[in-house]
């Protein structure tokens, strides 16, 4: 767990607060930034209980340096890294909710949030409620917390995956607090580059750092921010206690990958607006959504909280063979199910189970220069 005892710098450009969040503390003759720590148990003192490590499950510096940088970013006094995302949210649900209370889910958001919820905390005598993103901003949504039984917690995913409707976090914090409910919002899609929930209100960020922020396709993470030091306690009990941790060299790879997150972030944002304006004129292309396209549903809100609206673009095409057939004509997409990487992307979310058409498509745009990404796309959906 760390504690982030300096001011947020919120008069930095994207680029330079990720770069200042995994900056060390200047020292002559020694690294600018660390390598990865793969010690396990840790060498113990005389003066038994003075350690800052015992055993790396428990803590270790690798993992304070990361926390400290994503703590940075979110905002949060307080961060935790995990194994994945999916990790991250359970680890926290378990952590937060007890039999007799509730958890909101969101029916559009990552489908396996929703299969944990089902699977896992309803046998456990958690009531279980799906509404869909759009619902958890109608004036409604405050008579459904008021009939739910047991402390409430509420999952939020903005904007959602792989739909991209957008929820106002202040209006659903407020919302959320007025009836005494947990607000959790699940950041991936837009990272802390995009908006930070918690100055909106949340009261706990979940993402997968898998994606965006460490941005190489090349490791598995998860972590958990807050400001609430009793709640964050709380999880990194579990963590300890369930083992679900993060690796020693995923450490490593993820904070070094974070410098670089405002430049990658930013060429992946610039291109999914050019690609969403492309795209919505293309005859191939049935319908297309991205927060940042103006006439977009969510442009209104986005717009409001957002600094960045994110590099997924998700687009309909007539069926699942145009899918197939649009891949295979591109030179730079490559089908795949993660995004957030170097590599442009694309996935027909009908096959893992989401309510959508079968040729619904989200878009993970990666850094090519802009120009050649828009033409082989264009050349792709002609062919």
């Amino acid at each position: 767990m760390s504690e982030i005892g300096m001011s947020h710098r919120g008069d930095y450009g994207d680029s330079t607060r990720s770069v200042s969040a995994v900056a060390r503390e200047h020292a002559a003759g020694q690294p600018m930034q660390l390598g990865p720590i793969f010690a396990a148990p840790y060498q113990l003192s005389p003066e038994e209980g003075s350690e800052s490590d015992t055993y790396a499950r428990a803590s270790n510096p690798g993992w304070r340096g990361l926390e400290s940088a994503l703590a940075a970013l979110e905002g949060a006094d307080y961060a935790l890294v995990m194994g994945s995302g999916m990790s991250a949210i359970t680890a926290t649900l378990r952590s937060v909710l007890v039999t007799g209370d509730t958890v909101v889910v969101t029916s559009d958001g990552y489908y396996q949030v929703r299969l944990y919820a089902n699977e896992r905390l309803a046998p456990l005598g958690i009531t279980v409620r799906e509404v869909s993103t759009l619902q958890m901003g109608d004036a409604s949504f405050a008579d459904l917390l008021a009939a739910s039984p047991g402390r409430v917690v509420v999952v939020a995913e903005t904007p959602s995956n792989p739909v991209l409707d957008v929820v106002d976090l202040r209006v659903l914090a407020d919302v959320c607090h007025r009836s005494g409910a947990l607000l959790i919002v699940d950041n991936t899609t837009a990272t802390p580059l995009g908006q930070r929930p918690l100055e909106l209100g949340a009261d706990i960020v979940v993402a997968s750092g898998t994606k965006a922020l460490s941005g190489h396709s090349d490791l598995l993470m998860g972590y958990v921010a807050t400001s609430d030091g009793a709640v964050s306690q709380r999880i990194e009990r579990e963590r300890l206690l369930s083992g679900t941790v993060l690796g020693p060299f995923e450490t490593w790879l993820a904070h070094r990958s974070l410098g670089t997150a405002g430049l990658r972030f930013g060429r992946q944002c610039d291109n999914a607006l050019a690609l969403a304006e492309m795209l919505a004129g293309h005859k191939a292309v049935r319908s297309v959504r991205y927060p940042g396209l103006r006439g977009d549903p969510s442009f209104a809100t986005a717009s409001g909280q957002m600094n960045r609206f994110g590099g997924l673009v998700s687009v309909e095409l007539d069926s699942a063979q145009a899918f197939h057939s649009f891949v295979e004509a591109s030179a730079l997409v490559t089908a795949a199910t993660s995004f957030g990487g170097i590599h442009t992307t694309a996935d027909r979310r009908a096959r893992w189970g989401d309510p959508v058409s079968a040729g619904f498509v989200r878009i993970a745009c990666g850094i090519e220069d802009t120009a050649d990404l828009l033409a082989d796309i264009e050349r792709a959906l002609d062919a």
